[in-house]
């Protein structure tokens, strides 16, 4: 692709105000040489006001989402895509998240701009397990878990009973819950469905990937290995 058109489809501009990036002499390679407009080159040697450009298409990035961000482009209040730089919500492919976490959920929160790859992620066959960590409003009354592994528990308004879950027991009030689905506010509606409310919740893994030290409210880029490893967890 021509670097003209990759810089404009990464969200840096109309055609015009990527012209004038070349014309001002803001665009060069690693080596600081002009680049121009019909150049064809490898977009990670391409420098734009002395910063490297934007990941180009196909990349898959993952963030650590706070609490009080809802996962959409155009609700009212904090929205993810505002943590990320103001361009990438003009980018082309569109970048979207792969699946969803509530406004007051935290944790782990994928995004591609890669259409197979978010239907791969998202399909059901990929089966990828999630990780949540769960504080409660009340104690443990004692048989959530085999409950919740049994596979027979039946959530208002659905008629297909979860896939059995793990629930691991860290306190009274605190418990870590690994799914393979993820249905609408899955968690919290099973806990609702054994009389019980969560107040604070955290996704901690998909797959084989985990946040990693990546801190609250900040993202990062996945490189290939990592995205084997989201598959192979």
């Amino acid at each position: 692709m021509k670097l003209l058109k990759l810089i404009a489809n990464l969200g840096y501009g109309s055609r015009r105000e990527v012209l004038a990036l070349f014309a001002d002499g803001r665009v060069r390679d690693a080596e600081g040489a002009l680049l121009y407009g019909d150049d064809e080159i490898d977009p990670a040697q391409v420098v734009i006001d002395g910063a490297p450009l934007d990941p180009a298409p196909g990349m898959l990035l993952m963030l650590h989402k706070p609490v009080g961000y809802t996962c959409s482009h155009r609700d009212q209040g904090r929205l993810v895509y505002d943590l990320f730089p103001p361009r990438f919500r003009a980018r082309k492919p569109v970048l979207s998240s792969a699946g969803r976490l509530d406004r007051d959920t935290s944790g782990l929160l994928l995004f591609t701009d890669d259409g197979q790859l978010l239907h791969r992620i998202v399909s059901p066959k990929a089966a990828l397990t999630k990780v949540y960590r769960a504080r409660l409003a009340d104690s443990l009354r004692g048989d959530e878990a085999a409950l919740f592994a049994s596979g027979s528990l039946m959530l208002d308004g659905e008629t297909r009973p979860l896939l059995p879950a793990q629930l691991v027991v860290m306190s009274e009030r605190e418990v870590e819950l690994h799914l393979h689905e993820g249905r609408y506010h899955q968690v919290r509606r099973m806990f609702a469905a054994v009389s019980n409310h969560v107040t604070e919740l955290h996704r901690a893994r998909i797959g084989g990937l985990t946040l990693d030290g990546l801190p609250e409210g900040e993202w990062r880029l996945l490189d290939a290995e990592e995205q084997r490893q989201l598959f192979d967890g």
